[in-house]
This record gives structure tokens, sequence and C-alpha cells, in this order.
């Protein structure tokens, strides 16, 4: 006799939390922190931040884990700074200088560089870094003590530009970027071409994607919603070392994005009650309309205003691919 599969545990919420994730934290840790928040079934994490780098860590809970791909092939948006006169072996503050200079470099030194760091360019990414060299993390290779070799990779730059110059030590930087680019190399490359040397010392996430800093939410600001939906407890409880439960959800709920919200790039198909319906058992409908596309590679379709499903359009039929079902 066949074993019945075990029930998930937690709520079948679905939906994003852009997280703005506190300096020291690691992204695995603030997975998990959401997920035991929301009491979800599941959850995962729209690309690596580093724990010394703060800001947007989109967090994805149940079905909108399907759209985590189209997050992570996102242009980001980082904000840093970068202190000149020292590589380190990290190229931010967790390692020590290799690389020293008394060389400051003018502001219009930087601002010449600055073309040469956009578009399509060649990066070495960090020692410390999530590439895997032969199955293993540089990471744990570096912290190992192993120098490991790592191959440099085309990246895009879309934008680089210096937004503040504090004092004659550092200068602040925005740039927007594809998948893959590493602003520490960004760091490390200008400092060498500079003559001075240079490592980050402040880095900042403000944009993933379809997600900006208005989407942005704290842990401060979750913990407090999940405290007004907690269960209250009596004296008696409260002595005896009793832990409120959250019996409300409605708090936490209102930072949910919708998992549409991540699909902002493709095409959107609008579908009645009854081709929702089919979509979600996975028989394409027929798309009516002028408008309608009669092909494309990706689309999504909704249903109410609700994911209903990814798919494609073959000869103005939309064919679902990826279908939803969760709520929130």
């Amino acid at each position: 006799m066949a074993r019945q599969g075990r029930k998930p545990k937690g709520r079948p919420v679905s939906g994003w939390v852009i997280l703005d994730k506190p300096k020291g934290m690691g992204s695995t840790e603030a997975v998990a922190k959401i997920k035991w928040l929301y009491f979800a079934q599941k959850a995962g994490h729209a690309g690596t931040l580093d724990p010394l780098a703060s800001g947007m860590l989109p967090i994805a809970l149940g079905d909108a884990t399907k759209t985590v791909p189209y997050v992570m092939d996102g242009r980001k948006v980082y904000r840093f700074t970068v202190r000149w006169g020292a590589e380190t072996t990290t190229d931010d503050t967790e390692g020590p200088v290799t690389r020293a200079s008394d060389e400051r470099p003018a502001r219009e030194a930087v601002e010449a560089l600055l073309a040469d760091y956009t578009g399509e360019i060649e990066q070495v990414p960090p020692q410390f870094s999530a590439i895997k060299i032969e199955g293993e993390r540089a990471y744990d290779l570096a912290r190992a003590g192993e120098t490991v070799e790592i191959a440099s990779r085309l990246v895009q730059v879309h934008r680089l530009d210096i937004v503040d110059v504090p004092d004659g030590e550092t200068t602040v930087f925005e740039a927007e970027c594809g998948k893959g680019t590493y602003v520490r190399s960004i760091a490390r490359d200008m400092g060498r071409d500079l003559g001075c040397f240079g490592h980050i010392v402040d880095l900042r996430r403000i944009a993933v994607g379809a997600f900006d800093e208005e989407d942005l939410v704290t842990l401060d600001e979750l913990e407090d919603a999940a405290q007004e939906g907690r269960e209250p407890l009596d004296e008696a409880a409260i002595a005896a070392g009793a832990k409120a439960r959250v019996t409300d959800f409605r708090p936490l709920d209102d930072y949910i994005l919708d998992p549409a919200t991540a699909l902002c790039d493709l095409y959107e198909v609008t579908l009645s009650d009854d081709q929702a319906g089919r979509v979600r058992s996975g028989n394409p409908v027929l798309l009516r309309g002028r408008d309608a596309p009669a092909f494309c590679d990706e689309a999504f379709a909704t249903g109410q205003g609700r994911l209903v499903a990814i798919g494609s359009i073959e000869e103005g039929s939309f064919h679902p691919k990826r279908v939803f079902g969760g709520r929130h």
C-alpha cells in the first residue's frame, strides 16, 4: 500500500516580500527568518546579498518561487562607497590589506574611467565570491587558505555614476548592472587603473528587476506586524515563559506583493473566469482581440488580477507552462 505524501507544514501563502536586509545577516538566514514569520510552506530568495551588504533581498513565498528566475535575470542597482589607498583579499573591509598606496585620485581622474566600466566589460570575480570552482564555492576555498584561479567573464554595466565625493579618501558610486556583475571587482579594478588601489567600505542594493526602494520593508516593520497579529497571553502564561503565536496574519500579509509583480517585462494575457479554469487545468486558450499577438516566447496570464500561469503564445493561443494555484 502506497504511503500518502506528508502534508506540507505551514501556510500556502504566495507572493514577494522585498526585504531591506540589514548588514551582518546572511541571505539564507534572512529567508529562514521570513519563512518563520509568515509560517510559509516554501520560501527562497532571488540573488544572494553579501552579509556585509545591506538593502534589497527579494524573498519569494510559495508559488512566487516559480518566478525567481525572472527577478534574478533582471537589472540590479547598487550604491557603494570605495575607499582609496588599499586593496584587500576580499575587496571589502572583511579581509586584510594586500596592497597599499599613499596616492589618492582626483574626481576628474575617476570620472575619466567611468566609460571604461560601462557597457559590456570583462571582470574577474572576487576570490571571496559564490562562483563555483570544480563544484566548490570560491569563498569556501579562499577561507580554507587556497588561492583559486577564477576565469574572467563578460558582464553588462548599464550605468556607472559618481553620486558623491564626501572626502579625499572615498567616492560614492551608483551602478546599474546585469546578472553576475560584482561591484567589488569594479572597485578593485578601478583602484588598480588609478594606481592607488581601492576596496568597498559600504554596499547597498537598491533595486532588483521590477522592484525598487518603495517596495522595501524592514525586519522591524515585519516584527511589528507579527506582534500585532499575535494572540494575547495572560499573566500566568507570560510568567511561565510562553510565547505568543501569530493567529492573525493580515498585518504581515499586507507587505506581500503579488507574484505577477516580478513579471513586468513579459506580455500579460487577461483571462475570463472560464479561460482561467481551462488554463489551470493545463489547457491552451484562444486569445481574442485585435491587439493580441499571434506569437510570443514568454507571457503570463492573469484572472481577476491574480497570476494564473506563465507560458507562450502560439498561433494566437496561450499555452501554459507553469500554473499557479497559491494564495495569500
